[in-house]
């Protein structure tokens, strides 16, 4: 592990510019612009296009991800989008539920983990369940606390997307497997910027949204399927995860053998020159860097950001339940001025999510964007 310098090279930023709300879109890297447009261009001569890049890019992002995040390369699954990978795993775990059984989730959870299992609650007879928030900030434990006989399903994330307040998914995997429950995780604010032991948490299902820390192009977002469910059914049938699919000429022959591993999870146009090209630079790029060397990297500059904070009043979880990368701060008692707003007329970028602004830099920020940051919120927030 080492620490990683401002990388603001790699990025195409201006110098006027302090950006910290990654939680919310990252910016992408310069090498990605490069290989989409590239990518764009292709389409333009389609006789050149070979069958075998319909498939070589998405195999290319699993071997990195496994790489990157451990598991197996089988396992991986380009999908478009957090939701698809989502209602891709209740799709599956549909068949395996029954009227009173429980689906968990947490309070004021992103909608995308809410809304497929309201509706398979619906389908199915099963009941949601909603832990509330807690009052110590101690998401594991309040979670653990709801975790008892008859709940089938755990749905829940890295950390709480509002405020990136941490969740241990080691001990909830533990009690979710000795319940007999299925789990499924939601890393979209964690992947790629802060170590997930993926063999220690075993999820069954774990989705991330791709553009936000794994600085890939909208549209692009990852889901890992475990080995038990990979027979499962898939959300949509794409002749692409069939095994003669790589045979253009023998298409009509319909196969009903899926491709191996999670391939059959695949969303049908997983081929797309315009956006795994940039996915792709981005992978490569973070497994150069190290998501352990990321983490420490970009807790130092929240660590400076969050001291001034509390010195100004700002009301911090403890440091214990926080995320290296990304935090939420409660505004000082009787602020009244809109400080997402003050910021931005800096063009200094930060985010509120429920009664928390949130901080969420990445290695693009440098001293003078921390800097700036510090001197505006002092002026700001007194």
């Amino acid at each position: 592990m080492s620490i990683i310098p401002s990388q603001r090279h790699l990025f195409d930023i201006p110098d006027e510019v302090a950006y910290f709300n990654c939680a919310y879109n990252s910016p992408q890297l310069n090498e990605s612009q490069t290989r989409l447009l590239s990518g764009v261009r292709t389409k333009s001569h389609p006789w050149e296009r070979s069958s075998a890049s319909f498939f070589d890019d998405a195999e290319t992002i699993r071997r990195l991800a496994s790489e990157i995040f451990g598991g197996d390369a089988d396992g991986y699954v380009v999908v478009p989008a957090a939701s698809y990978g989502l209602s891709t795993a209740a799709r599956a775990i549909e068949p395996h539920l029954q009227s009173g059984d429980k689906i968990l989730v947490i309070a004021e959870e992103f909608p995308s983990n809410v809304l497929p299992w309201k509706r398979t609650a619906q389908e199915t007879g099963a009941v949601l369940i909603t832990v509330p928030t807690p009052d110590c900030g101690g998401w594991t434990q309040a979670i653990l606390d709801k975790l008892s006989k008859g709940v089938k399903v755990v749905a829940v994330s890295t950390c709480h997307w509002t405020n990136g307040a941490l969740i241990d998914l080691v001990p909830i995997s533990k009690a979710c497997r000795e319940l007999g429950g299925i789990l499924v995780v939601d890393s979209t604010q964690t992947l790629a910027a802060m170590p997930l032991p993926l063999d220690e948490v075993k999820p069954d299902f774990l989705v991330t949204a791709g553009y936000k820390w794994l600085l890939c192009p909208y549209g692009f977002s990852l889901l890992y399927v475990s080995k038990q469910w990979r027979d499962a059914r898939p959300l949509e049938e794409t002749w692409l995860a069939r095994d003669n699919a790589e045979d253009f000429s023998a298409l009509v022959k319909y196969s009903d053998t899926y491709m191996s591993g999670a391939r059959r999870f695949d969303v049908g146009e997983k081929c797309s020159p315009t956006i795994l090209p940039g996915a792709v630079a981005a992978f490569e790029q973070i497994k150069a860097w190290g998501v352990t060397s990321i983490a420490e990297s970009l807790s130092i500059i929240n660590g400076r950001i969050a001291r001034l904070l509390e010195q100004l009043g700002f009301h911090l979880p403890d440091e214990s339940q926080r995320c290296p990368h990304m935090f939420g701060a409660q505004l000082p008692d009787g602020y009244t001025g809109n400080l997402v707003a003050e910021l931005k007329t800096r063009r200094i970028y930060i985010s509120q999510r429920g009664n928390s602004v949130r901080f969420a830099p990445h290695l693009h920020v440098n001293n003078h964007d921390i800097d700036r940051l510090l001197d505006a919120l002092s002026k700001i927030a007194k």
